[in-house]
């Protein structure tokens, strides 16, 4: 059987830089992943944004996680010459009654260090003429990168710290064993293995739940019951007249069809929201309706008035791993070390949705600080 330090399971952006950090903090790490490469789930299906940090209640995991994962996501990116742009964004107002929830968002910002400015209507025109609002906040900090150049530096990161991406490695059970690790069992194309693990972060995304029920020595009543979100996104034929991502005033834990550029200044529109009543993630189907047109495009004239008729096309989706049903609010991220759970050795990362992306690279930290002897 081989024993190694830690296993890794996911080779999303989350799980390759919690493999990173690992590491580079001396760990003999492997990370494995079920598909047949790096980034093929959650991660390949986001808009990219590199979130500033106003969103989040002042205190919690995303709001501390992303402002830091921010900082460490930019120099990063500068370091590895991964493509990447601030670009900044502006949170729109277009009815008055909206003005409310801008002004929460200042607040927020403010208690969680990020730079935002109020801007009044004229304002926000002269920055973006084409854009119809009644007051927007301007997020100089939010900007946009290629998210599978940033996922190819941190696997080449791990690897020049001596770690190893394992793909078509699908974890099918692990038994923890008090304070002596875990076995791990692992599927591939090369027949059933059991790795002998100092310690295993679940970092499996929408299968992170399933997955933890089936870790023998974790108590069921520390994994939560797993929920599917799925937000379709919209491009946009032609080129869009902005240098800056636009994001509608949010409403409840949900921000609204925003227009997102990517680094050759194409305008996606997404993601809407819609729950899924999938029991698993096999169940989901990915497909873009295009009837849902309509009502992007009902959403986007509110703060662009000038979308031309029929220019909108079908893109792609995704789905959010949720931990809370239609009616709850959103939780913080779940990031379980013993301390929650009481299994040595063991961290679950349970609902990392949006700013996963953004909050990557301290989200290793943080695990890695979790992990400490």
């Amino acid at each position: 059987m081989e024993r190694i330090d830690s296993l890794v399971i996911g080779a999303g952006v989350v799980g390759l830089a919690v493999g990173r950090a690992l590491a580079r903090a001396g760990r003999e790490t492997i990370v494995v992943e079920a598909l047949e490469g790096i980034g093929q789930g959650v991660s390949s299906r986001n808009s990219e944004v590199v979130h500033a940090g106003l969103y989040y209640p002042p205190g919690s995991l995303k709001a501390r996680l992303c402002v830091r994962g921010k900082e460490r996501l930019y120099a990063f990116a500068a370091s590895h010459g991964v493509p990447h742009a601030v670009c900044g964004k502006l949170v729109v107002a277009t009815l008055p009654d909206q003005h409310a929830a801008l002004a929460v968002l200042q607040q927020r910002a403010a208690a969680n260090g990020v730079p935002v400015q109020a801007l009044t209507a004229a304002q926000a025109r002269v920055l973006e003429p084409e854009l119809h609002c009644t007051a927007a906040l301007l997020s100089p900090s939010t900007g946009i990168v290629d998210s599978h150049a940033l996922m190819l530096a941190l696997q080449g990161d791990l690897e020049r710290a001596g770690g190893v991406v394992a793909v078509q490695s699908t974890v099918q059970a692990a038994c923890f064993r008090g304070g002596r690790g875990a076995v791990v069992s692992v599927a591939s194309p090369d027949g059933e293995l059991e790795i002998e693990a100092g310690c295993v972060v679940n970092a499996a995304g929408l299968q992170a739940c399933p997955l933890a029920r089936r870790f023998q020595g974790l108590a069921p009543g520390h994994v939560p019951q797993a929920r599917y979100a799925k937000g379709s996104y919209f491009t946009l034929t032609g080129r869009a007249p902005f240098a800056r991502l636009v994001y509608p005033a949010p409403t409840d834990a949900w921000l609204g069809v925003h227009l997102t550029l990517d680094l050759a200044g194409q305008a996606r529109f997404g993601p809407d929201f819609e729950w899924l009543a999938a029991e698993s993630p096999r169940d989901i189907d990915y497909a873009v309706d295009p009837a849902r047109a309509q009502g992007f495009e009902e959403a986007i004239r509110r703060y662009w008035p000038g979308l031309p008729a029929g220019a909108l096309q079908p893109g792609y989706s995704g789905v959010r791993p949720k931990i809370h049903g239609p009616d709850e609010p959103a939780p913080d991220f779940r990031i379980d070390g013993p301390a929650v759970h009481g299994v040595p050795g063991l961290v679950n990362l349970f609902g990392i949705e949006s700013p996963g992306l953004t909050a990557a690279l301290a989200i290793g930290e943080h695990v890695v600080t979790l992990l400490a002897p």
